[in-house]
C-alpha cells in the first residue's frame, strides 16, 4: 500500500479548525491533550489508542501521566501531517467516548 503524501498547511489548518483540541506540533505533526479522572483511565485509553495503531501500521507519539495523555500524529517517511493522520485523530477521538 502506497503512504500518503504530505498535506499543505491549508488542509492541515481546516481539519484542525474542525476538531476541538487538536493543534500542529513540532515537528510536523498534529497532537492533542486528554484528560482522564486517574492513571488507570489515562493508561487504558493509550492502550486503545495502541491497539488502533498496530492494526493501521501507524503509529503515534505518546506521553502518559497521572490522569492526562498527550497523542501525537505524524507521517514521518512523508515529512509531515498526511491524511492518515487526520484519519488517525478522528479514531483517537472517538477511543475517548
Amino acid at each position: 500500500m502506497a503512504r500518503p503524501t504530505r498535506l499543505d498547511n491549508g488542509a492541515v489548518d481546516a481539519f484542525l479548525a474542525q476538531h476541538g483540541g487538536w493543534e500542529r506540533a513540532e515537528p510536523g505533526a498534529i497532537a492533542k491533550r486528554y484528560k482522564f479522572p486517574d492513571f488507570p483511565s489515562a493508561l487504558a485509553f493509550v492502550v486503545r489508542v495502541g491497539c488502533y495503531a498496530e492494526k493501521q501500521d501507524h503509529h503515534p507519539d505518546v506521553e502518559i501521566g497521572w490522569g492526562r495523555a498527550r497523542i501525537a500524529w505524524s507521517t514521518h517517511d512523508a515529512g509531515g501531517v498526511t491524511e492518515l493522520d487526520l484519519a488517525a485523530a478522528v479514531a483517537t477521538d472517538k477511543l475517548t467516548e
